[in-house]
């Protein structure tokens, strides 16, 4: 069996960290079996070298090897690509075609961003894993393939089942052996390491002198966050490269060159952030709410004093300010509409109904509690009350009226002939 170390120079991977270490160690260990094989982390920290040291060490090193990308395939395609479809499944299908799990029988497909499935998918990809039977798109025969899938994600896949986008089945099948590959950021050590390779690479390829970083830049890039891991830093150094005229890189240069929201210090979320329209929507929906309850307490108030005094000249005294506050408020939300009102009488008997009644003379409109009526319930006299009145608001326009009183012109025109109007 070939050492870690053998394996890594051969393959072209670069770093001494125990984690990294760990996962080559591992893929090594489960090469010469059949075992699936899930290989975590995050974006950009190479997990597609780990399915070529398992495909070069085992059996089935002499047969195909091929690497999809989920994501990158379109759901509606994603069947025909994986499975193949026959001649005419589909509109665009004019000849029948052999899917990836077909062509690689005897070997090796790894399938990177498996999380991005679509559910379909995932069910077929299942049947595979159990007995190794799939069906063409668009055909009822079943056929059988020897592959060996390894699967590579970064999402969190506890997270993705819970919310149902993953199938809990299918990822226990897919992770009999885990692999995770740890972020650059947790291999600091490998960091310079993995820059000076990537410069001397560029170098060659561009046909330019190596750039080297000045001992102030060193540090600065051992503690950037990396958010992008080993491709982050790629880019960064193969953008040096070109751009810089200078071979040695400062401090200031590099600075240049690090998206200051990858910094690595403790961020602090959400006070200087920019609330979104939701939040600002929130919060005005919340105050809403928070001064109506204020008012329904006011309004408790007042009523359950009312009830339990019986001199209402003291009640008013004693609840002036109280009063005020609801007459002003009320007033203000009806600062566009026809001025109303509302005080409370100042002599009635006790238990007797009031009616408001608004007067405008003098300066200032006011109002007088008389004793009212009881009120009839009767659903012929209020239809005449409303429809006189309406025409008098109106003057005679039975268009108007009609429009008011969310009735045809035909209907208040035989109303006004019923009721001799």
């Amino acid at each position: 069996m070939e050492t870690v170390q053998s394996i890594k120079q051969r393959l072209s991977i670069i770093g001494n960290d125990a984690g990294l270490n760990r996962a080559v160690e591992k893929a090594v260990r489960v090469a010469p079996t059949d075992i699936s094989v899930l290989v975590t982390g995050e974006s950009g920290v190479g997990k597609e070298s780990i399915p070529k040291i398992i495909h070069q060490l085992s059996h089935r090193k002499h047969g195909k090897y091929i690497a999809v990308n989920c994501g990158a395939i379109p759901e509606g395609t994603i069947d025909s690509e994986l499975f193949g479809h026959e001649k005419g499944a589909f509109t665009g299908a004019t000849q029948t075609r052999s899917g990836y799990f077909e062509v690689a029988d005897g070997g090796t497909i790894f399938l990177d961003e498996v999380g991005e499935l679509p559910p379909t998918t995932q069910v077929r990809l299942l049947r595979v894993l159990e007995n190794g039977e799939f069906i063409k798109v668009g055909s009822s025969s079943v056929q059988k393939t020897n592959v060996r899938i390894v699967a590579a994600t970064n999402v969190n896949m506890f997270e993705a089942i819970e919310k149902e986008k993953f199938r809990e089945d299918l990822y226990y099948r897919l992770s009999t052996i885990e692999i995770h590959l740890p972020a650059l950021r947790k291999r600091k050590n490998d960091i310079h390491l993995l820059f000076r390779k990537f410069a001397s690479d560029f170098a060659l390829k561009y046909k330019m002198p190596t750039i080297r970083l000045e001992d102030n830049a060193v540090p600065a890039l051992i503690d950037y966050r990396w958010s992008g891991n080993i491709r982050q830093l790629r880019n960064v150094a193969e953008q040096i490269s070109v751009l810089e005229s200078s071979r040695m890189i400062d401090l200031n240069t590099l600075q240049t060159y690090l998206p200051t929201m990858g910094s690595n210090l403790p961020s602090v979320l959400g006070k200087d952030k920019p609330q979104s329209d939701f939040s600002t929507e929130r919060e005005i929906l919340y105050k809403v709410l928070f001064d109506m309850k204020g008012d329904l307490n006011d309004l408790k108030k007042l009523t359950m004093e009312l009830m339990q005094n019986d001199n209402i000249d003291d009640f008013q005294k004693n609840n002036e300010s109280l009063i005020q506050k609801i007459y002003n408020k009320e007033e203000s939300q009806t600062i566009e509409k026809e001025t109303e009102v509302f005080s409370l009488p100042t002599k009635t008997e006790k238990n007797h109904p009031i009616e408001y009644v608004e007067s405008n003379q003098g300066d200032y409109p006011y109002v007088d509690a008389i004793e009212a009526e009881e009120e009839t319930l009767s659903l012929h006299d209020k239809e005449l009350e409303l429809i006189k009145k309406s025409l008098d608001r109106h003057k005679g326009k039975r268009k108007l009226a009609a429009d008011e009183l969310g009735i045809s012109e035909r209907t208040l025109y035989r109303k006004i002939k019923q009721y001799d109007l």
